[in-house]
């Protein structure tokens, strides 16, 4: 479904991305990892067709995003979801407004169902109570607004892929858990693909079939769970060490030392 061949991007002087390659498939569940600064976001202003690379492929579907006209790009875009890092809200719109922006602004379809749509969104998001739908996002909570986002994404179109940019950053334990549970449903009710940046590997464990690991704008992995805990690529080292314990708790073991 997506595939990165051969890709190079640079912001002016700064070389973001080198020679990045990898894929992942419909209904999967990809988390991309690396430190600060190594490319991750850019990687999905690439898959948006918000940006096009220096060199190589970005494949939707076996087709270039970057050499698609704009009224194409908008078609494939139909087709993702995308999750921004605070959430992203409208603060004058109600909660109601926010999920059903979409639906109100680009279709003609009726008001009251519109409504119900929203309504059904929250329940599956876990925010069908208390009347969250008639509140500001500024009366939730960082979790709770990073949930309305998800319901907002996934009514916005028909995705069949969600982008999310760093969901739990900034949240509590409680809160994290939430969104992670909320993204692993909606990859295994759903069935739509996830790709998920992030820096956390406590997260990324919870919630991926694969993981591609970028190091000062490379892949320096790209493989499974336990792939990545016999790692022994040096480039690594530093990034993985803080999370042997995770390791340890979920497959009963340490990843190998480097």
């Amino acid at each position: 479904m997506i595939k990165l061949r051969n890709v190079s991007f640079s912001y002016g002087e700064n070389e973001v991305l080198k020679n990045v390659s990898f894929e992942t498939g419909d209904g999967k569940s990809l988390v991309i990892m690396g430190p600060s600064g190594s490319g991750k976001s850019t990687i999905l202003r690439l898959l948006l067709g918000l940006e096009s690379p220096h060199e190589g492929e970005v494949l939707i579907n076996g087709d270039n995003i970057c050499t698609m006209s704009e009224a194409q790009k908008r078609e494939t875009r139909k087709k993702m979801g995308m999750v921004f890092q605070d959430g992203a809200l409208f603060d004058s719109l109600t909660v109601g407004e926010n999920v059903g922006y979409y639906l109100i602004e680009h279709t003609k379809m009726k008001f009251d169902l519109i409504g119900e749509k929203v309504e059904e969104m929250l329940g599956f998001v876990g925010l069908g109570g208390d009347n969250v739908i008639d509140k500001l996002p500024e009366q939730l909570s960082g979790g709770m607004q990073r949930r309305v986002a998800i319901a907002r994404a996934l009514l916005s179109t028909d995705p069949k892929l969600m982008l999310f940019d760093e969901p739990t950053t900034g949240l509590d334990p409680f809160a994290t858990r939430n969104v992670l549970n909320l993204i692993r449903k909606v990859n295994s009710e759903k069935g739509i693909a996830t790709i998920v940046v992030t820096h956390q590997i406590a997260d990324a464990i919870e919630i991926a079939d694969k993981y591609v690991i970028l190091h000062e704008g490379q892949v320096a992995f790209d493989g499974g769970l336990d792939e990545l805990r016999d790692c022994s690529d040096e480039r690594l080292k530093n990034f993985l060490e803080p999370f042997r314990e995770s390791f340890r708790l979920v497959l009963g073991k340490n990843f190998v030392d480097c």
